[in-house]
This record gives structure tokens, sequence and C-alpha cells, in this order.
């Protein structure tokens, strides 16, 4: 059974963060593996106390913690102490590594930020791409160029010159850092010879100058999904820049700016946009022809139209992501007043306003009565 994190850290369970932080130092100092060497029972210690002050530190799975327990943080994936997150330490790591020769990764078997230097992975970058409404709303593909850095073909990313092999650093021994004792303490440093990798490059490639990598132009293909929107990023997992000595390649992401258009406005999956008919149509109801992602289409103006009133097209909008479904097409009516009249058309519209009772000599008093003036 695991025990409780409080009585861990032996701190109250209404205790702050500066008091945790405290405590968990100080169990740390006192349990450190390089001051209990080969003692299996204050390595345990040590590694009860960090995941306490892991989960304590963090405000969320403190929360969690205190009202569902242990079952509570394997309900919300925190399975223990396999998922801890070593960046919770760093201030430690910094502080205790000054005094021990450790790092929290070498001692929950990740990768430390000290001892010997291991390959790095390759820088992730980011590019921009702007795309037409359309594309966005149905999807395209893209070819992209971009400059990013490559393994050198001549060296395979060893960074010496083929055929030559590398020396143990004389400095350091090839463990990648000196050490300097103080008492009962450890100081470790990463050495500077060799920057920590515990090998001397003695020839170094010429082609790349002993990087390894050199830039290289690179063209890609790449898909854009249906209904993907304004500041949306993509991610293309391995295309970044080549890493250090065959370590892995960083990613790209795609950032996507999608360009106005010059009919359709866009919110979320909905599409709007404005479509004048006329003073008859408007009255009478008509069927008029409208603008659509998909081509032209029919709807249906009710009879008594208002200017400002709105249709709604189910399934003429954007697709959502993933291709369940399709946004509405929201077409804002804007009745368009006849400018120059015939006599003819004038006359009818005097006998419209005579048979609806209207007083064109005067101001409709029904018109003032519903402006407010206070």
């Amino acid at each position: 059974m695991k025990r409780d994190y409080y009585d861990v850290l032996g701190v109250s369970r209404d205790a702050d963060a500066g008091e945790i932080k405290k405590n968990y130092r100080r169990l740390a100092l006192k349990y450190h593996p390089d001051r209990n060497p080969g003692n299996a029972e204050a390595e345990e210690n040590f590694k009860e106390a960090a995941e306490a002050y892991s989960v304590l530190v963090d405000p969320e799975k403190r929360s969690v913690y205190d009202r569902y327990g242990h079952e509570g943080l394997r309900g919300e994936g925190l399975n223990g102490f396999s998922g801890f997150n070593s960046s919770v330490f760093e201030d430690f790591e910094d502080i205790l590594g000054n005094f021990f020769n450790f790092g929290f990764g070498d001692i929950f078997g990740g990768r430390s930020r000290r001892g010997r230097g291991y390959p790095e992975r390759g820088r992730d970058l980011t590019l921009d791409l702007e795309i037409g409404l359309e594309d966005a709303a149905f999807g395209t593909e893209q070819d992209i160029r971009l400059n990013r850095y490559e393994s050198c073909p001549t060296c395979a990313g060893t960074k010496r010159k083929p055929g030559t092999q590398v020396s143990v650093c004389p400095y350091c021994q090839g463990r990648g850092q000196v050490r300097v004792q103080q008492g009962f303490f450890t100081l470790q440093r990463t050495c500077s010879h060799c920057r920590g990798s515990g090998e001397i490059i003695s020839h170094p490639c010429a082609d790349c100058g002993g990087t390894g990598r050199q830039r290289k132009k690179a063209e890609l293909k790449i898909k854009i999904p249906a209904g993907i929107d304004n500041g949306m990023r993509l991610r293309l997992e391995g295309e970044g820049e080549a890493g250090e000595a065959g370590a892995g390649r960083g990613d790209l992401y795609v950032r996507v700016h999608v360009k106005e258009h010059k009919i359709f406005n866009r919110r979320n999956d909905d599409l709007f946009c404005q479509m004048p008919v006329s003073f008859s149509q408007a009255a009478l109801g008509a069927r008029v022809e409208i603008p659509t992602l998909d081509g032209l289409r029919e709807i249906k103006v009710p009879p008594g139209t208002q200017s400002g009133d709105v249709v709604r097209v189910k399934g003429l909008g954007v697709p959502r992501v993933g291709g369940h479904g399709r946004g509405e097409l929201i077409v804002r009516l804007n009745v368009k007043t006849p400018g120059r009249l015939s006599r003819k058309q004038k006359d009818l519209l005097k006998k419209l306003a005579e048979e609806t009772g209207e007083d064109l000599s005067s101001v409709s008093r029904g018109a003032v009565e519903r402006i407010d003036l206070h």
C-alpha cells in the first residue's frame, strides 16, 4: 500500500507550496543515493519523497489526490509515479545536482540533463501557410518548401572524417563530466574539453565542419484536411530538422491562415453572406439563386420578408473536421428599394399605398408612437 503523500513529506494537508518544497529538499538531501551508497532503503525513500512532491506541488494533481487519494490519480491517467514529469524538479536538480553526482533522469530511468552527453533530437520547425476558403472547406494538397538541417551525407552525422575514429576524452576519461570533491559532497561539472560527449574528434568532417549536419532545401507535399479553420496547426511528425549523431528528427508544425473571401464570412462551421432581393420579391415571395461553395443553389424568399431577415440552409456550410456533417449557410436578405421609377410604376405604388391605407402626405402616427424620445 502506498503511504499518504502528506505523511511521506511530513507536512499537513493545508501546507503551502513553500513548506512542501522545503520538506522535500530536506528529505532529498537526507536520502540521496550518493549520500547513502548501497542503501536500497534510502533509495526507495528518496523515490517515494520525489513521487509525493511531484503530486503535491502540482495544483491539479493535488486537488485530485485530496478528493480521491491514490485511486483518483489512476482514474485521471496519473498512474502513480510511472508518469511523473521531471520538470517539476528542475529547481532542485539545479540545487542538488551541484552537491551530488546525479540527475533526476538517471535516478528514475530517464535521460538526465547532466551526465555524459546524449545526441540531441532535431529542432521542431514552424511554417505559415495561406490557403483559400474553398481549400480550407474541402481539403487540398499543397507543395511547401523549407530550409532545414539534414544529416551530413559525407560523415552520416558522426561529425568525423570518414575512416577516422574518435578517442576517449583524456580529461574526463569518457564520462563527459569532471568531479571535484569537497568534504563529503561531490561537485560535478560538464567537461569543457569534450562538451559532455566523452569523446574527442581529432579529424572533423570537412564537408560539415564537424557539426554532423548541413542545411538543405526540402520540398514536401502536405495534405490539408477538410474543415480546417484559420489559425489551426498541422503537425508533421519527423519532418523537422535532423538530430545529432542519428538522434530522432524534430517535427514540422504548419500554421494555416485562411484568406478572406469576397462573398462569405466564416464563423466556426457556419458561413454567412448577404443577398439583395427586390421589393416585389420580398413582398410577394420568390425563389432566388444564391452562391454557395458548392455552386449556385435555389432558396425560397418568404412573402413579407423584411430587410435583415435571414434564411438558414442546412448542410451548405463548412464540413466539420473529421467528416461529421457540415455547418449552415446563413443568408441575410437585404430588400433593395427601387431608385428611379417610371410614371406607371409610381402610379402603381400610390395605388398600393391607398389600398393599405397609407397617407403619403403626412408622417405615420404609428411610426411616431414607436419612437422612444426618452
